[in-house]
């Protein structure tokens, strides 16, 4: 039996799950908050209560140190010792060209993240962080890394290249990678799974819809075009993200806000996108609440959201040159019946007719449309730690 511990490392945060890579059972899992700042670690093991803790952790370090301490405590602990943890896998954000999958990490590997810090500024630094942390607190323990970028590295060079001067590529490695892989890999699996067909013979476009959103078109098993690009500021409108916008905003809103590139691409980041247009909330559970109440402008950003969407689908389907299964996933696709509903109700082109019953479901593996539909839409509940454990579990 082989315990996988599976960690999420943000700037602030650090998400973390023990898998039991036998059964696929959650042993137990938290959240380190407030890393820098002051300190919060949730843990809750599978068969007992959440325990909430504050507790200092000025670094990564501490955070961990935590965690383990947690989940060997003799109360509540689920393991006796640290020789009970075989391996650690580690979601890394940007693997840029030099990874097509997950890898073991050695020094090499570890220079390859290094050297991909520039194109994630915000995600990597923090990812190594945590690597750091656990070689230090868990030496000798074999640690994975599992991109974020590698199940799209199959797209072809039609699918991520920009249309710029060709030397940017060459020099600086400037094209769409996409994100969110890990869950675009496990939920197109996941559906083959579930409707019982073979996955290399599938056209599946998934749809990951929360705060940060991106569309994948997943062509006989492989990624072929996805909506985020260099960065996780392209495509979709998103929480606080703009998507796509025409280029020379950027100019406009420097001059007439007086602003530096930072500013705006501050503005872009973190003032935009469903946020940005409702001037209420980047939660979509606040701007449906708002709708419902007849705010006109969480009314605005829900439709601007629905039709990015329902674009992207068309554009999609028309890549591959055809649709099998359409698949609702993450916090929004998973809990949002009503968008998932607008999105559907526009693709009646594609013989798409949704079952209203079936579509109430949160949360769960669900086919929600018809019988009759030409085209399978289904809810799937993504579960990228779980996909981690499997690609770490693979390595070894």
């Amino acid at each position: 039996m082989l315990n996988i511990l599976v960690i999420n490392c943000g700037s602030s945060s650090l998400k973390y799950q023990l898998i039991n890579s036998e059964t696929e059972d959650v042993l137990a899992k938290g959240i380190c908050e407030r890393i820098a700042i002051d300190g919060r670690i949730t843990y809750k093991p599978a068969n007992g209560e959440k325990e909430v803790m504050d507790s200092p952790m000025p670094t990564h370090t501490e955070a961990i140190k935590l965690v383990l301490e947690a989940l060997t405590n003799e109360k509540t602990g689920v393991i006796k010792d640290l020789s009970e943890v075989g391996a650690v896998g580690h979601r890394v954000v940007h693997g840029g060209e030099n990874f097509t999958g997950s890898t073991l990490l050695t020094d090499e590997a570890m220079q390859a993240i290094e050297e991909c810090c520039e194109l994630a500024p915000l995600h990597n630094p923090a990812n190594l962080i945590g690597i750091r942390a656990c070689q230090e607190l868990m030496p000798g323990v074999p640690m994975a890394g599992v991109f974020d970028t590698a199940f799209h590295q199959t797209m072809p060079e039609e699918a991520y290249l920009y249309g710029l001067p060709y030397e940017y590529y060459e020099k600086y490695k400037i094209r769409r990678y996409g994100f969110h892989g890990t869950s675009h890999s496990y939920v197109s699996k996941r559906v083959a799974d579930f409707l019982g067909k073979p996955y290399e013979s599938m056209k599946t476009i998934v749809c990951h819809l929360g705060n940060g959103s991106s569309l994948s078109a997943v062509d006989c098993g492989k990624s072929i075009d996805t909506s985020m690009g260099l960065t996780p500021l392209e495509g979709l409108v998103m929480g606080t993200r703009s998507g796509d916008i025409d280029p020379a905003i950027i100019e406009v809103i420097a001059k007439k806000e007086n602003l530096d590139i930072e500013g705006v691409m501050d503005v872009l980041n973190k003032k935009s996108g469903v946020y940005g247009i409702s001037k209420l909330s980047s939660d979509f559970r606040d701007l449906e609440a708002g709708a419902a109440e007849n705010n006109k402008l969480a009314q605005k950003a829900l439709k601007v959201f629905e039709y990015r969407v329902l674009k992207y689908i068309g554009a999609y389907t028309a890549a591959m040159n055809g649709v099998d299964a359409i698949a609702f996933t993450a916090g929004v696709g998973e809990n949002g019946p009503d968008t998932r509903k607008a999105i559907c109700d526009r693709l009646g082109y594609l013989g798409i007719k949704i079952d209203d019953e079936a579509n109430k479901v949160r949360g769960k593996d669900t086919v929600i449309s018809t019988p009759d539909s030409k085209v399978t839409v289904l809810v799937i509940a993504t579960d990228e730690e779980l996909m981690i454990a499997r690609e770490t579990l693979a390595l070894l």
